[in-house]
């Protein structure tokens, strides 16, 4: 089925399930940081939907904010900065409030994801790096304050479209670390936060298995399929015992989704 043609079968778009499944993993009360674009979007999907008590906060400074008159582009958008309870800086949010482990949860992008949540998004350069930095052949957005919130918030959602060139056995260079090599890495280097709890995607949800913390299907959407997400993962993707079909957006839940974008522009069909 074409995406045309799904877009005509449901009722939502791949990226609107996408946002839902993340905003899902947000709970009410909770510190939460979001970067910019679909992290936002889930992030203040689940504000306004199941999480009214979510203390919001972004990477540079706008602390306590609802947004007005649709998504913010940037993370000091008058969008946002218009009603926030404090607009403080990068200092206060990433190396007070994210690096004291005080953060609960973080939502990130990523450009490159792989098998220990380890995420790219600096430079594409299609072979090892080795032992001296060379340039990309693709220069990337570079990592923002998503490595600050990859490594000191308590747990991390990490949103990224599934597809095989973004899911690597190994990304090219680690902007944002997720479980480095696997097992206790991040304890063995002295990380505050706790790492990746999911990756959200645009077929399902990925889960670490708790001693390998190599990346499992846990979950996929109803349109997607577990040969799908195997065939579009560019390592030998397990599968949880657990893995189950994820419910799908309700009613209420889009109804939600699309006030807090009112532009649309956040969940147009990737």
């Amino acid at each position: 089925m074409s995406i045309t043609q799904e877009a005509k079968a449901l009722p939502y778009t791949r990226q609107e399930m996408m946002a839902i499944a993340a905003g899902r993993e947000i709970r009410d009360g909770e510190l939460a940081i979001f970067g910019v674009g679909l992290s936002m979007l889930a992030g203040y999907f689940a504000q306004a939907h199941h999480a009214p008590n979510v203390r919001t906060m972004t990477e540079g400074g706008v602390y306590g904010a609802t947004p007005v008159g649709g998504l913010p582009w940037g993370i000091e958008c008058n969008r946002l900065s218009a009603n926030a309870v404090s607009f403080t800086n990068a200092l206060d949010a990433l190396g007070c409030l994210v690096a004291s482990g005080r953060c609960d949860v973080g939502l990130i992008g990523a450009a490159q994801v792989d098998k220990f949540g380890n995420v790219n998004t600096t430079g594409i350069w299609g072979e090892a790096l080795g032992e001296r930095y060379t340039p990309p052949k693709t220069r990337l957005t570079g990592a923002g304050g998503a490595n600050d919130i990859a490594t000191g918030a308590k747990r991390v959602v990490i949103m990224v479209g599934h597809e095989k060139k973004r899911f690597v056995d190994k990304v090219d260079y680690i902007s944002s670390p997720g479980y480095l090599e696997g097992g206790d890495a991040r304890q063995r280097h002295g990380f505050v936060g706790g790492g990746p709890s999911a990756i959200v995607t645009t077929l399902g949800i990925l889960r670490p298995h708790p001693e390998t913390r190599e990346f499992e299907l846990s979950g996929w959407f109803n349109f997607a399929s577990i040969d799908e997400i195997i065939a579009s993962t560019g390592w030998a993707l397990k599968v949880s015992p657990s893995a189950h079909v994820l419910p799908e957006p309700s009613a209420g839940e889009l109804a939600v989704l699309r006030r807090v974008d009112e532009t649309g522009m956040l969940r147009k069909q990737a």
